[in-house]
């Protein structure tokens, strides 16, 4: 990945304290596990940011690299990546992800 597109996901990331990579937009999901992680964030009533990687290649493919996790939806906490929609789904379900992000958003 090159330097500018490191940069670019760098600045998404960190815009927001809640960032989720992923397929279509938070209003219009295009795939389930996208619209999984939007149904969980909002039953959790945490404000969120999103990025389309449907519209952006250079980041759909570098947002990979930057995490080393190889499928998008891709979500990101006070800038460290948590995990994808399964990942999500098991710690919405333990409860482990209220948690998280009551203490996340608290800092």
């Amino acid at each position: 990945m090159d330097t500018s597109t490191k940069a670019r996901i760098e600045t998404l990331v960190s815009s927001s304290p809640i960032f989720v990579f992923m397929k279509g937009s938070k209003l219009m999901p295009q795939c389930g596990f996208s619209n999984n992680v939007v149904q969980i964030l909002h039953s959790l009533g945490v404000a969120f940011e999103t990025f389309d990687v449907l519209s952006d290649p250079e980041i759909r493919q570098g947002i990979k690299e930057f995490s080393s996790w190889p499928t998008i939806p891709q979500v990101y906490v006070k800038g460290e990546f948590i995990g994808g929609s399964d990942i999500l789904i098991e710690m919405y379900n333990s409860g482990e992800l209220r948690e998280k992000l009551e203490i996340a958003l608290a800092s």
